[in-house]
């Protein structure tokens, strides 16, 4: 759980895992302007877990929220057992490519 304002992550940071919004919302950061806000269901921070590079932007909490970690292990996990995990995954990144562009 994080309250509102608080950060779940900087740039930079290392990254050894990714995250699912419970409750609440998440905005995420780069050079300090919200890019991007995170509602419940959505995910974030798969990237770095994927390619084992830095946090490309920041997370912070957009309001009280409750997340749930998605360590790397569990996160071959939920591929293997569901491969619709794995597409949707690859659905999210491109999306926020195609809005962003890579950070």
């Amino acid at each position: 759980s994080f309250k509102l304002g608080e950060t779940i992550f900087n740039e930079s940071d290392p990254a050894d895992s990714m995250y699912a919004v419970v409750e609440g919302s998440v905005d995420i950061r780069l050079n300090g302007s919200v890019i991007e806000q995170i509602a419940p269901g959505g995910v974030f921070g798969e990237m770095g877990l994927i390619d084992s590079q830095p946090r490309s932007a920041q997370a912070v909490a957009g309001t009280d929220c409750s997340l749930a970690v998605i360590s790397e292990k569990r996160f071959l996990r939920l591929v293997e057992m569901m491969p619709q995990f794995a597409l949707q995954m690859m659905r999210v990144i491109t999306q926020r490519l195609r809005r962003h562009g890579p950070h």
